[in-house]
């Protein structure tokens, strides 16, 4: 359970991301628009099973939960019904949909149809690398019993929409140090 500290430490190190990277983050989260709600460059982030089952999902704009179950199941069937061949970014709607598969597992983001696609494609792959190093192998089994780590991988990882931390050791510090506090 969190506690009203940690809104305010997440804040206050999104406003010190904000500074100290405001010239290289990308076009939709420069330091003028981070904080506008319709301008985040990742939309949602999900990552579903070959029987189009969601394991994970993290929404950085407002949906409806109806809407969610109709965006989800079109996403998950436009990903889905691709070949392997077939390239793996595909614009929908008004946004755009990258997505890789792994083993079992698609990872699906959607962003912003002015954003770079290549960019969230390595980022999804980094997402696995971290996944894999914490988990030593991660499969789907490891994300369905350990989803509040993985949203805490993902946490360190995107904020707000926007890509803050790539570093795999900055990204999985904090869960050490919550494996050390669980051992002790």
């Amino acid at each position: 359970m969190y506690s009203g500290s940690c809104h305010v430490e997440t804040e206050s190190k999104r406003l010190k991301l904000k500074q100290k990277y405001s010239s290289c983050l990308p076009t939709s989260c420069n330091k003028e628009t981070i904080s506008e709600p319709n301008r985040k460059m990742i939309k949602f982030f999900l990552m579903v099973n070959k029987q189009g089952q969601t394991r994970l999902s993290r929404y950085y704009e407002h949906v409806e939960i109806h809407k969610r179950t109709m965006l989800e199941a079109e996403v998950i069937k436009n990903c889905l019904s691709r070949s392997k061949e077939q390239c793996s970014f595909i614009e929908y709607k008004d946004f755009k949909l990258v997505y890789r598969q792994y083993a079992a597992l698609f990872i699906v983001v959607g962003i912003n149809e002015t954003e770079n696609e290549m960019v969230v494609y390595e980022l999804i792959h980094n997402f696995v690398e971290v996944l894999d190093r914490y988990f030593s192998r991660v499969s789907e089994l490891d994300i369905m019993f350990n989803l509040d780590r993985v949203h805490i991988i993902l946490d360190e990882m995107v904020l707000n929409g926007c890509i803050v931390e790539t570093n795999k050791n900055r990204i999985l510090a904090p869960l050490f140090v919550l494996d050390k506090m669980a051992e002790s």
